[in-house]
């Protein structure tokens, strides 16, 4: 399912086409306006950002490489980065590559009170959202590989309108985003809790992948079995 095909079938399951409101807001220099495109891609958007936050899948993976310099204890982070799965550094002269520990400031601050102390790092933790602190401070210049949780882009702004979800799993992608819609439109009981349905239903597919099929493989593990009724 494209993007378009899923701007228009939202619109046509819960019958509304979202005109466009206007309001004013004193912050803004004038009058506010709300589009209908602006309401059906917020729906899509929110349905996204809870798929993502809901499974672990490949497609939601990113890896970089970065630098650590020497006597500079700060990393900084991709700036789209959500998550960390793990963070490394390569030694320049052994290309022995080591897995840091994910710590808390406070402990780095603690075992390393004095930034002039270097040595290998062992330890990361999150100073902000754009910086990791490393202990013990770089003592050479160190490169460093970074295995990241992010959102994809959008099907909202993909040019070619089309995402993973869409393409793999549009019914997770289209009942989440007509939940969405369905609540800001204050609609029947009934009808959120069938949407609901089908969406837990295309949710409980979606994580038997990302957290069943793509965790393991048949040579070490049994094939999936389920009861037959």
């Amino acid at each position: 399912m494209n993007y378009s095909t899923l701007f228009e079938t939202i619109k046509g399951y819960v019958e509304n086409d979202f005109p466009s409101t206007t309001w004013t807001d004193t912050a803004e220099t004038g009058t506010v306006t709300f589009t209908s495109t602006e309401q059906i891609n917020t729906f899509i958007r929110q349905a996204e950002q809870r798929i993502y936050n809901s499974v672990q899948l490949p497609v939601f993976r990113k890896n970089v490489t970065g630098n650590c310099t020497t006597g500079n204890k700060y990393l900084n982070v991709p700036s789209d980065w959500k998550a960390t799965f793990s963070l490394s550094v390569i030694d320049p002269v052994t290309n022995a590559q080591t897995y840091l520990l994910n710590k808390d400031v406070e402990f780095i601050r603690s075992c390393y009170p004095d930034p002039d102390v270097t040595g290998t790092p062992e330890y990361y933790a999150i100073f902000n959202e754009v910086t990791f602190i490393l202990g013990p401070t770089p003592d050479a210049d160190y490169n460093s590989e970074l295995h990241y949780f992010y959102y994809p882009q959008s099907i909202v702004d993909a040019a070619n309108g089309q995402s993973w979800l869409g393409n793999n799993f549009d019914q997770v992608l289209l009942y989440g985003s007509l939940l969405e819609a369905y609540v800001f439109m204050k609609g029947e009981a009934d009808v959120i809790a069938s949407y609901q349905k089908r969406y837990d239903e295309g949710m409980t597919l979606l994580l038997q992948l990302s957290g069943g099929k793509n965790r393991q493989d048949m040579y070490r593990t049994l094939q999936a079995r389920y009861p037959v009724r």
